[in-house]
Order: structure tokens, then C-alpha cells, then sequence
């Protein structure tokens, strides 16, 4: 049973140009622990590399009772049979979303720093919104900053889960935390980490236990 506060949203890197080395990888963070979700985020990929992407990595990761969701495409995710998906604000508005994976699938919603944006998701039907980025990030550009203080303002209000995103990583990942955060989605944050994903997911697991 998870006993802490918040638990990781590993997202994939950009590119997978060596999966099986990847899916040891995952395997690894997968094993440390404390890991909710993981979402395969392959910009510019062919959806036939989403779809291999899917099959190596989505049997290990829900056999770890890991939901896999898709980035941007909710067409994709129905095809694949996907958890769910996570769309950004150019992407397919949440209600399609909802209709065409049904009720039962993880509908994640891009927030950036706004609180407009988040509360419509909520009422569109989305299971969770996300807020960024707090830190520079080194795997995308941000398009908006956040402060902790909306983390504060959405746990405060809403029962709806909020997820942290943008350049967090072990040593800077506490404030979010205390602000309220449930999730933390992270990419370089593990995968580049020195040491390993085991490692770094290992010091994520005692950096949330000790904010709280």
C-alpha cells in the first residue's frame, strides 16, 4: 500500500530510439516504487511508433498496477486500449475525449498556469488537471511558469487530483509537494538522473516522504 503523500507520473522521453534499453529502464523505476503513471510522449512519432512503444512498455507497467496513458491523442488511445490520455490545450477538448474513450478511461488535462483552464477541465470531465512548469525544464520548452501557490489553491478547493510538471527533480521536488501536489510528473528528472531511474525514483520516494 502507498503511504505517501504524492507518487511519481513518469513520462517517457521524446524519443525512444532504443526501446528495449528503455523498457530496462522503466523496469527499474517501475521496481523502486511509488510510481502511478506512466505516460508514452513521443512528439512527432509515427503512430506505428506509439504503437510499438505501447506494447513493450504497457504490459510491464500495468502488471505493476501503473496506468499507461498517450500524450495528445485520444484516437490513439482508444486504438491501443490505452488507460487513458493526456491532452494539452490545442489538443481534443476533454468532452470528445470522454465520449470517445467512455467513462471508465484516465482523462488528464494540460492546465499550464491558469486557473480558468484547470476548473473548466474539472467541469469538462477530466480526472485530472496539470500545472507547470515549475522549473526549467531541459526535455521541453515551457510555455508558462507556475508558482506553488496554485498547487495550494487547487488542493484547498478541489478534490480533483493536480499534477506538478516541469523540470522537477529529486532535490527541488518538496514545495511542490507541501503545496498539495498528488503527482508528480517527471521525465529527465529520472531517466537522466545520475546513478539511474532506480536511484532517482528512490530519492523522489524519501524527498516526498520527509516534505510532509
Amino acid at each position: 500500500m502507498n503511504t505517501l503523500p504524492c507518487s511519481l507520473y513518469l513520462i517517457t522521453p521524446p524519443r525512444l530510439d532504443d526501446l528495449a534499453g528503455f523498457s530496462r529502464s522503466l523496469e527499474a523505476a517501475l521496481e523502486a516504487g511509488n510510481v502511478a503513471a506512466l505516460q508514452i510522449r513521443l512528439k512527432g512519432a509515427s503512430d506505428d511508433a506509439v504503437r510499438a512503444a505501447y506494447e513493450a512498455l504497457a504490459p510491464m507497467a500495468q502488471a505493476a498496477g501503473v496506468a499507461v496513458l498517450i500524450n495528445d491523442r485520444a484516437d490513439l488511445a482508444k486504438a491501443l486500449g490505452a488507460d487513458g490520455v493526456h491532452l494539452g490545450q490545442d489538443d481534443m477538448p476533454v468532452r470528445e475525449a470522454r465520449a470517445l474513450l467512455g467513462p471508465d478511461a484516465s482523462i488528464g488535462a494540460t492546465a499550464h498556469n491558469s486557473r480558468h483552464l484547470a476548473m473548466l477541465a474539472g467541469e469538462d470531465g477530466a480526472d485530472y488537471v496539470a500545472f507547470g512548469s515549475f522549473f526549467q525544464s531541459a526535455t521541453k520548452t515551457p510555455k508558462t511558469m507556475a508558482t506553488t501557490d496554485i498547487l495550494s489553491w487547487w488542493s484547498e478547493l478541489f478534490v480533483l487530483p493536480c499534477v506538478a510538471i516541469g523540470g522537477i527533480t529529486a532535490d527541488n521536488c518538496a514545495p511542490l509537494v507541501r503545496a498539495g501536489a498528488d503527482f508528480l510528473a517527471v521525465c529527465g528528472g529520472v531517466w537522466n538522473a545520475p546513478g539511474g531511474p532506480a536511484k532517482a525514483v528512490r530519492a523522489f520516494n524519501a524527498a516526498i516522504a520527509a516534505a510532509r
